[in-house]
């Protein structure tokens, strides 16, 4: 019985010590931050998302001090461990690029210094939320179809990714655990159409298949699938054609980005490690750093609006690895 007093007593003061490391500026931060983000906790959890809070706001306040083309911000991530993140927001399963080959011939230039096909005219829709589904390839997939479908009707109309969380898995896509924008485009090519995002909305959980051919919106008759690793193929695409989809790999890092170029050491660029698919809607370049505009789909509130700038031309993260978009 004593000795039970005693481990228990040496249990309480670790616990306490523990806390002290964790100021009341630190507690006054995140229950700003809680209002901010409308986060509600028990008890025990309040503890546990505090210490998680923490240790991001240090490391994004030491990261910010250093010399660094991007800076990290606080967002509705920061209770969350990468584990976590990873775990809610990208693949969870690796999916095979190499079974893209590429048949995108480029024009050999000449390119514009840098390109926006948001300032072009109505060719890309607003940034969208997957919430907690790795369904990112699924907004990729119709952010690209959305702008290529623009750019040849003059209509800008969102499309469904409901449709493809639901229906694409015999093209080797997973709904909420991954997929590729190329395997989606050969779906929706051999589907024969992609329904709206009105008649088919968007539910972040995997259900099944309610497609209905004759409310189809939008049209794939070929899929471009520019060659692994050609990034000047990528810069070709998008300044002669249109936006274009790509997959990279997140690392912890990126989960905080603010705004600026980012770049990394930690992520690697080979087609096996990309954990998430976005869309190149530009390039351009800041203080001799060129750089890709990409939309992402985690809202509005992440990032550059719902954008990031990320490096180009050194196939950061594996940017370059498996890049496609759609003829219409």
């Amino acid at each position: 019985m004593i000795m039970k007093s005693v481990v228990l007593l040496v249990f309480a003061f670790a616990s306490v010590t523990s806390a002290f490391h964790l100021s009341e500026q630190d507690e006054f931060h995140f229950k700003l931050w809680m209002t901010q983000h409308n986060k509600v906790y028990s008890m025990r959890e309040y503890d546990q998302r505090l210490q998680v809070f923490t240790d991001h706001k240090r490391r994004i306040d030491k990261h910010n001090e250093g010399n660094h083309s991007f800076t990290m911000a606080l967002n509705q991530f920061s209770d969350m461990t990468f584990s976590e993140f990873r775990e809610s927001f990208l693949w969870s399963e690796p999916q095979n690029c190499s079974a893209t080959r590429g048949n995108y011939f480029s024009s050999n230039g000449p390119y514009p210094d840098s390109i926006d096909w948001r300032k072009k005219g109505n060719y890309v829709t607003d940034v969208k939320n997957q919430g907690s589904c790795g369904s990112c390839w699924t907004f990729s997939t119709t952010g690209c179809l959305e702008s290529v479908t623009a750019i040849a009707t003059r209509r800008l109309v969102p499309l469904s990714e409901q449709q493809l969380v639901d229906c694409a898995q015999d093209f080797n896509n997973h709904g909420c655990n991954g997929g590729l924008p190329s395997q989606a485009f050969e779906y929706i090519m051999y589907n024969k159409g992609l329904m709206t995002e009105q008649d088919y909305p968007y539910k972040a959980v995997e259900g099944i298949c309610l497609y209905k051919p004759q409310l189809a919106a939008a049209f794939v008759k070929d899929v471009m699938n520019i060659t692994a690793y050609d990034e000047m193929g990528m810069v070709d695409a998008v300044a002669t054609r249109n936006p274009v989809s790509l997959a990279f790999e997140v690392t912890s890092d990126f989960m905080h980005y603010d705004k600026g170029v980012y770049t990394s050491t930690e992520c690697h660029n080979t087609a096996d490690k990309v954990n998430h698919a976005v869309l190149a809607v530009g390039y351009g370049e800041e203080n001799g750093s060129p750089y890709w505009i990409v939309k992402n789909s985690w809202g509005p509130n992440w990032g550059i609006d719902g954008y990031f700038l990320i490096e180009r031309g050194r196939n950061m993260c594996g940017l370059a690895a498996c890049s496609s978009f759609p003829v219409v």
